[in-house]
């Protein structure tokens, strides 16, 4: 995919109505790096004129913060302010939870001020605005899919409902798992516990998230947080049952459905 990174708009005067940022698991992860690849396809067929940052963007410095490392976060924090701030960004919008977080609430008290978008918010504004049209042969229209809310997106910027109404609009029959909303379950991910081995316990937390959305009897469990694919995906793998639910991220049903 040609994707355009900031430093190539601006060498040609252009400026783009919004950055586009990946953050880490989109650029280096391989399956949140199909999510990356459907929410540029959207982009493009939508046609909004968007940017990059590329090899300039680094880290927000989310897992360096919750894991209690304050001064490497600042570090990266400002590393990325300056980029950002030199180039004049004002609106940013991406695909993972934490960084959306990290930039919206975090960065201002460092000199980091932007309107910061989640991808699922920024779906919903297309989709009203005429500008993600569907096919007629919509697959997934009649299909039963449930909703697994990140924590970020939910409980700590209280965004429930912009992804559900990106799910309705293709007629999708959406079935809630008994947890969810403000009292939705965390996936196990969040608060650098990605990155470190789990302390002892009776039952992984990603594996009873993952059997209370086999429970709903749905076709597919949708996410918006890369994090959250992978441990929702990584739990319903232990049982092995070959009838459950497939994970995607909201990016990845929209961008199949659209013309």
């Amino acid at each position: 995919m040609k994707v355009s990174t900031m430093a190539e708009m601006m060498a040609s005067g252009e400026q783009p109505e919004i950055l586009f940022w990946v953050g880490c698991a989109g650029s280096f992860d391989q399956r949140a790096q199909k999510i990356t690849k459907a929410f540029a396809t959207i982009l493009n067929k939508a046609g909004v004129k968007y940017a990059i940052l590329g090899k300039e963007e680094a880290c927000t410095g989310d897992p360096a913060r919750r894991a209690g490392n304050e001064f490497m976060f600042q570090m990266m924090a400002y590393q990325n302010i300056q980029i950002l701030n030199g180039y004049n960004i004002k609106k940013i919008v991406t695909t993972c939870p934490h960084c959306f977080n990290t930039l919206k609430n975090e960065y201002p008290v460092l000199g980091g001020n932007y309107d910061v978008i989640h991808h699922t918010q920024f779906l919903q504004e297309l989709i009203e605005q005429g500008k993600i049209k569907f096919t007629d042969s919509n697959e997934w229209k009649g299909k039963s899919i449930t909703y697994h809310d990140s924590c970020y997106l939910g409980r700590a910027n209280e965004i429930y409902e912009a992804p559900r109404k990106v799910l309705e609009s293709l007629d999708m029959e959406l079935k809630e798992m008994k947890r969810c909303k403000s009292k939705g379950l965390c996936c196990g991910a969040g608060g650098a516990q990605m990155f470190k081995e789990e302390e002892k316990g009776e039952k992984r937390i990603n594996t009873e998230r993952a059997e209370e959305a086999r429970a709903t009897a749905t076709d597919f469990v949708a996410s918006a947080c890369p994090f959250c694919n992978t441990m929702l995906s990584d739990g319903l793998k232990v049982a092995e049952n070959k009838n459950d639910p497939a994970v995607l991220d909201i990016a990845e049903i929209i961008a199949q459905a659209i013309k």
